[in-house]
């Protein structure tokens, strides 16, 4: 007989307003403690230093966190003019200065330079791994550490505000894997210039926005209360990219034998016509997900199975 795993079966998202120097598996088991959930997991990661949208999965809504991984993200960021550090960000040591002050004029100029499909070499102090070691593990032991270049998409960049002339914010949409500080060491060196990231804040990552977050004390407030329920999102949250089909409540228990059920003509046809090159199906009971299922040969082929009946 398995080992019962400790903790309550509660399941959902929650999009927490990650707070300033708190890494994510500290602010990951703080909201799992807080709900003293049996399992969470986050997806995207952010560094200790930058604050916002971390949405961390509880229960099983972490057999959704890789759809989630992939989303489209939004940053926004101070560029502080001038100093140049070890880590790009107001953490590391100063490792170069510079007199140039880029104006808000030569940075706009610059920007779609980045746009689009892009080559980036990830910071040193990076969560890369090399040869099993995280890169940053490394950096910190002195050990001298060469990153390969990774292509990453940048949609947009955007001036946000521009304070002073040692600074200037901006906001950006990006694909997975891009480096705020990366960016910010690229395109100081376009500038001709140095500079770190001094201030940094995720906005959004796919559905997850910031008008939804909740604080890390605000949450664990709630759950003190016994009120956590009202900030958990459905599990569903994080497959909004994805076509979801109702069953019936007959082909919804096959599925969650992990059965296949066969589908007449006419949902074929319409989840052809919504799924592009996906085959990748959400089966709802009601307003509950039952499972994702691939489609295939006009049959749903359940991969991964939600039990929320016990959650």
């Amino acid at each position: 007989m398995g080992r019962r795993r400790k903790g309550l079966a509660v399941s959902g998202w929650i999009c927490l307003d990650k707070p300033w120097n708190l890494g994510s598996t500290q602010a990951v088991s703080r909201v799992r403690r807080a709900f003293q959930a049996q399992k969470a997991g986050h997806a995207g990661t952010l560094d200790p230093l930058a604050e916002g949208v971390l949405p961390i999965a509880l229960g099983e809504a972490t057999k959704t966190v890789p759809f989630l991984m992939a989303a489209t993200k939004t940053y926004r960021f101070t560029i502080a003019w001038g100093v140049e550090t070890a880590t790009f960000d107001t953490e590391g040591e100063i490792t170069a200065r510079s007199d140039v002050r880029p104006t808000p004029e030569a940075v706009t100029a610059a920007l779609p330079r980045f746009l689009g499909e892009v080559s980036q070499v990830p910071p040193a102090y990076s969560a890369v791994k090399v040869e099993g070691e995280r890169a940053y593990d490394l950096a910190r032991d002195g050990v001298a550490v060469e990153l390969e270049p990774r292509t990453v998409r940048i949609d947009s960049l955007r001036i946000a505000g521009a304070p002073d002339a040692d600074h200037i914010e901006l906001e950006m949409d990006c694909g997975k894997g891009t480096y705020v500080r990366a960016l910010v060491r690229d395109l100081a060196v376009e500038l001709g210039t140095v500079a770190h990231v001094s201030a940094l804040r995720r906005t959004r990552v796919g559905p997850f926005v910031l008008d939804r977050a909740v604080g890390l004390a605000r949450l664990e407030e709630l759950c003190h209360r016994g009120d956590a329920l009202e900030v958990l999102l459905p599990v569903e949250t994080a497959l909004d990219d994805i076509p979801a089909l109702a069953v019936t409540d007959e082909d919804a228990f096959r599925l969650t034998q992990g059965r296949s059920v066969v589908l007449i003509p006419r949902q074929v046809e319409t989840l052809k016509a919504r799924l592009g090159a996906s085959r990748i199906v959400s089966a709802l009971s009601g307003n509950r997900i039952v499972a994702l299922c691939e489609m295939r040969a006009g049959r749903l082929n359940p991969t991964r199975v939600f039990h929320l009946d016990r959650a």
